[in-house]
This record gives C-alpha cells, sequence and structure tokens, in this order.
C-alpha cells in the first residue's frame, strides 16, 4: 500500500504501478477546501490514485486490513502509531541524509545551511520521528539550484533507489550513524528577508521560493536573485541600480513580484518603482 499527500509523492506513487507492484490501497490526507468557492480539492496523490484506478482512504488505520505486506510512505505528512507499524511493516523515502535533517522540511533546510550535498534513503518506519534504520541511500549535490529543481531530482533518484530495494529485497536495514540534525518546518516568519544578513545567506533564502521583503510599505515576493560582487557601500536594504546591499555584499535581484501585480524581471520593477536616495527594501513593513 501507498501513503503520501503531494505532488512529489505523485511520481513515485505511478512508478510502483508501471513496475507492476500491487497497490490494494493509497492513503492520503483529507480533501481540503480552496478558492472562491470553497470547494473540496482532493490531494495530488488522490488525484493521482484515482485516475490510477486505485481505491483511497484518509484513515491510516485502514493500512492494516488491505492484506498488503508492506507500506510504502513518501512525503505523508503524519506520523504513524505504533499499532499500525507492528500490523504492517513500512518503509519511508526520506529526502535527506539521515541522521541529518530528520523531519518537516530536509530539502529547505538542507539548502538554508549551505549544505553542498544531501541525498534520500529508503527507511524503516519506526514510531519516532525518521528514526528508523536505513535500506539504502544516495548521494545528491545541492549545487545552487532552486528548492522546486533539487526536490524534483530527488524525487528521481528516490524512485529509483526504491524500486530497486524492492526488486533485490530490502534485507536489514543499517542504524543510522551520527548527530541527528532537525529540520523544523518553514515558518512565515523565517521567509521574510532579513537585509541585514550576508548575501549569501539571503541568496539561499531566496531558493526556496517564498520570500519576501516590503517597498514602500507593500509586499515585494524575491523570486530569483543571486550574489554580486559589487562593493557594498550603501546600508543593508538600499537598492544600487539591478543590486540590494546586505549586511555582508551585494545581492543582486533577478525576478521579483510586487504587491497585486504579475512576476517580472528585477529591471522592469526598477523601472517602474524607481527607487531613490531614501527608499529601502524592508522599512516600513
Amino acid at each position: 500500500m501507498y501513503l503520501g499527500t503531494p505532488q512529489m509523492a505523485v511520481p513515485t506513487l505511478e512508478a510502483l504501478v508501471t513496475a507492476g507492484f500491487e497497490i490494494p490501497l493509497v492513503v492520503t490526507r483529507v480533501d481540503k477546501r480552496r478558492g472562491r468557492g470553497n470547494d473540496l480539492t482532493p490531494s495530488p496523490v488522490k488525484a493521482a490514485a484515482i485516475r490510477l484506478g486505485l481505491p483511497v482512504s484518509h484513515r491510516v488505520e485502514d493500512a492494516v486490513h488491505v492484506g498488503a505486506e508492506l507500506g510504502v510512505v513518501v512525503a505523508f505528512g503524519q506520523l504513524i502509531k505504533r499499532q499500525v507499524l507492528e500490523a504492517l511493516p513500512m518503509v519511508n523515502l526520506h529526502f535527506s541524509l539521515l541522521p541529518r535533517w530528520r523531519g518537516a522540511a530536509p530539502v529547505e533546510r538542507a539548502i538554508l545551511a549551505g549544505d553542498q550535498l544531501t541525498g534520500v534513503g529508503v527507511m524503516r518506519v519506526e514510531e519516532g520521528l525518521d528514526t528508523g534504520g536505513l535500506y539504502s541511500q544516495a548521494v545528491v549535490v545541492v549545487g545552487e539550484r532552486p528548492v522546486a529543481e533539487l526536490r524534483d531530482e530527488l524525487v528521481i533518484v528516490g524512485t529509483a533507489l526504491l524500486l530497486g530495494s524492492l526488486r533485490q529485497g530490502l534485507g536489514a536495514p543499517i542504524p543510522q550513524l551520527g548527530e541527528p540534525v532537525y529540520a523544523r518546518k518553514i515558518d512565515s516568519a523565517e521567509l521574510q528577508i532579513d537585509w541585514t544578513r550576508s548575501a549569501v545567506e539571503i541568496a539561499r533564502l531566496v531558493r526556496l521560493g517564498m520570500a519576501w521583503t516590503t517597498f514602500r510599505g507593500r509586499r515585494l515576493k524575491v523570486l530569483a536573485a543571486r550574489v554580486s560582487s559589487a562593493d557594498a557601500a550603501q546600508s543593508p536594504g538600499v537598492v544600487v541600480q539591478h543590486a540590494v546591499a546586505t549586511g555582508d555584499g551585494m545581492l543582486q535581484l533577478v525576478t521579483v513580484q510586487p504587491e497585486g501585480k504579475a512576476v517580472m524581471t528585477a529591471q522592469a520593477w526598477i523601472n517602474g518603482a524607481r527607487p531613490g536616495p531614501g527608499d529601502q527594501l524592508g522599512g516600513g513593513g
């Protein structure tokens, strides 16, 4: 059986079906109300399961009644209770090099920390948070990619790793070695740019795709940026041509989205907004 929720869990489900694995049940979160009409919307995994002709449940407890031999968990978003795990062994596709970045946001935390390497592992599911032993693991270079691109590669590598492990037999898991580091969920306050931080740190935050600041009291999303070699001779937050002064170095803006407007190049925004000598990003709310 299969347990997952977001879009990143869909390719693995599809690959398992294509490879001929029988999936008697898919478990995912309940439908959510979205949009102006407040209509119920299924999770991406539920939508995929229906398209593939697979039965769906929103109750983890139903996993023990379908005659499955193994549960596969990918970005499910819930801890699984002991009584369920005792009735049905499960493996989890986790997107980090465990025990570094256990928890909800391993890909984002790897980027924010400046990790050069991350990875994906097929892990035995235990009652604890990502504490189980590893059946297999692969390393992936982080590079300077945005989170969506890095996540896509991890899903591709992880899916191949999972299929290989299932075909060859899982064997005995190897205990995790090293000091655990926890990847707590990214909260909205962390996504606001603090221009007193270094250009390198802010560029990492921008790669998460949700970073924002303010300009003249209105929100400005910074969707793409890179560290500039220009000299930062201004106060943090001051715009100099295409770049913004930070606490250490200059950050060149590439793509932005002003509040209430479409995504645009930084040049187009600067041409329209015309930041003056007294203007500063991050001021006035």
